[in-house]
């Protein structure tokens, strides 16, 4: 049986860890987010696990339960105070850079590197506006860092703990996001190819594993009692993916470019070169391969950039160690490293707190700009015409889940009711009342097709927002439905 013990043999020495430079990045990050978590304007993701959160569930079209739940707690705890509910956020961005500086330390870095790592994961464009919102990318983001660190950590000691936790934080990660698993799969193969192919006859390793698969399934039941609406959703996020600004072509681009503007851009680059190329880190030129494979799944699949943020710890600390390690301590390196850092995290700043993003910069920022935009003017717009309906308790309806959830946030305070949608993860929440009207919100063939008469009120104009969402969205009044809601919404459901 693996013994969950450190192993006889002595495993190498490492540097002390700098606790003290460590915890002092640690503190200067929460004081910056803390503000930022406290005053920026909710995200429109943000919205929706804040209306998620009022409809717990053991599973939902889009997710699993953690987030939901983070941001259900968040909110009784504090009366709805934002950083109450980005509280989670703001701890996870924190872990992250002491854990990008424990596996500098396990890379054989010095107080130098791991302050350097650290510090680049500290003011990535990533970590910034990631540590200031609520989504499901700020908690998987560390929790591959975390796995990586465990990873790194046993090629030194060997030991099964390390292997016992890896499943453990996998347990975790999955209540959020199931991106975890794409990281195990692409080690998994590393490891067979490569090595050190021990570690697949360790029992701790398998242990973990089951503790990480049986955490799966009450989701995995929930997917499967609704038809798997989470495999439909795939499949939407990769065509959205494909024809935003985002796409395949920028893909890889933009992984690098959210990793740090200039800093962090290079220190990713540099330290998965020198994964796959240091002799002096040839013991982990498995998890180099697994960046690699990491990354082409995401561009062939579809996937965001930022999926792949959970990587910079472990390549930040790479490079960081051989870049001290390779080049002499001159003045002119010093210099450049007091010059480009401190650029780099002012440029961070910006990009995550300007109403407008930066030129060069649209692809990277625009989506938090305009999916903040404009939630509390649309309220507006539509409860002044909800209000000029002559039938009291005409329900609301809209057509995409951003708008319904904007709405059910700002809209109790302006007199509307709860608001209903047939997009992805609202269409659980269930149809509207079966009265004779409703008051739709954006554009929406099936939900038009169910109306014996149309009337369009007014367009909401927004200054930021996407077209048809939360800017440019026609409110129109569906008068005398064909059939009744309960009856037709089956049918309306759109990934």
């Amino acid at each position: 049986m693996d013994s969950l013990r450190q192993p006889h043999h002595a495993p190498p020495r490492r540097p002390p860890v700098a606790w003290g430079p460590l915890c002092l990045i640690a503190a200067g990050l929460a004081a910056l987010l803390v503000p930022l978590a406290g005053t920026r304007e909710w995200f429109a993701d943000e919205l929706y696990l804040l209306a998620a959160g009022h409809h717990l569930s053991w599973g939902y079209a889009d997710q699993p339960v953690l987030m939901p739940l983070l941001a259900r707690i968040g909110e009784a705890v504090l009366g709805g105070a934002r950083i109450g509910v980005r509280l989670p956020a703001v701890l996870a961005a924190v872990v992250g850079v002491l854990i990008t500086g424990l596996i500098a330390q396990e890379f054989g870095g010095g107080r130098g590197a791991q302050a350097l790592a650290a510090t680049t994961y500290a003011i990535s464009p990533q970590t910034v506006s990631g540590g200031s919102l609520l989504q499901t990318q700020s908690v998987d983001a560390v929790a591959w860092a975390v796995t990586t660190w465990l990873v790194v950590r046993w090629v030194r000691l060997r030991d099964g703990l390390s292997l016992l936790l890896i499943g453990l934080t996998g347990a975790v990660a999955v209540q959020a996001k199931y991106l975890i698993a794409v990281l195990w799969a692409a080690c998994f193969l590393t490891v067979a190819v490569l090595g050190p192919r021990e570690v697949l006859r360790r029992p701790a390793l398998w242990a973990g594993a089951v503790v990480a698969v049986l955490s799966t399934l009450p989701y995995l039941a929930w997917q499967h009692r609704h038809g798997w609406p989470q495999l439909r959703l795939v499949s939407a996020v990769r065509e959205e993916t494909a024809t935003t600004a985002s796409g395949p072509l920028a893909f890889v681009p933009l992984s690098v470019l959210v990793a740090g503007v200039v800093a962090g851009a290079v220190l990713f680059s540099y330290g998965l070169w020198r994964l796959l190329r240091s002799a002096a880190l040839a013991p982990y030129r498995f998890l180099g391969w697994t960046c690699v494979v990491v990354l082409v799944v995401f561009l062939v699949s579809g996937g965001r950039y930022y999926y792949c943020a959970g990587l910079f710890p472990l390549c930040f600390a790479a490079g960081a160690v051989e870049l001290l390690n390779r080049t002499a301590a001159t003045p002119r390196r010093a210099a450049v490293i007091g010059v480009v850092w401190p650029v780099s995290a002012v440029l961070s700043v910006l990009l995550v707190v300007l109403p407008h993003p930066l030129p060069g910069t649209s692809a990277l920022t625009a989506p938090t700009v305009r999916g903040s935009a404009g939630w509390r003017e649309l309220a507006d717009a539509v409860a002044h015409e909800h209000r000029t309906l002559p039938a009291r308790g005409t329900p609301l309806v809209t057509a995409h889940f951003w708008q319904a959830s904007a709405l059910d946030r700002y809209g109790r305070e302006r007199g509307l009711p709860e608001a209903h949608s047939p997009h992805r993860g609202y269409w659980f929440f269930g149809p509207p009342p079966d009265t004779a009207s409703a008051l739709v919100v954006g554009v929406s063939e099936p939900l038009r097709a169910n109306c014996r008469s149309t009337r369009q009120l007014t367009t909401f104009r927004g200054e930021l927002g996407y077209p048809g969402i939360n800017d440019q969205v026609p409110i129109w009044l569906c008068e005398g439905r064909i059939a009744p809601w309960q009856e037709v919404w089956p049918s309306l459901y759109e990934p």
